[in-house]
């Protein structure tokens, strides 16, 4: 429930104070959404599977986003950021596709 409500709060805060990403981390802001919806979903998955533990998702969750964003950074510097940008995404989305198949067989037993 808490979680629930520090989401609502969050986004209400977000549509209320319209934050604005600096123009140097706007590359990188769609690659660290998806490394962070990897990590919510595989929260989410091993909460259903009964082995959630919330420093794991934690720690997940700050280095998948750190991992992700140096990849891409590190491919900006060498003149090969959308080809890495595309890598970590194919890489993560397959990772969020296994996570939603996993979470969908254990919902609908299917």
């Amino acid at each position: 429930m808490i979680a629930a409500a520090a989401l609502v709060i969050g986004l209400v805060l977000g549509v209320i104070l319209r934050p604005t990403v600096p123009i140097a981390l706007q590359p990188y802001l769609p690659i660290m959404i998806v490394a962070a919806l990897d990590a919510v979903f595989g929260g989410l998955r091993a909460s259903l599977d009964g082995i959630f533990d919330d420093k794991v998702f934690v720690i997940s969750f700050v280095s998948n986003v750190i991992v992700a964003a140096i990849i891409v950074f590190l491919g900006d510097q060498l003149g090969v950021g959308g080809q890495l940008s595309t890598g970590v995404v194919v890489v993560l989305g397959i990772r969020i596709f296994g996570n939603v198949a996993a979470i969908r067989r254990h919902v609908f037993r299917a």
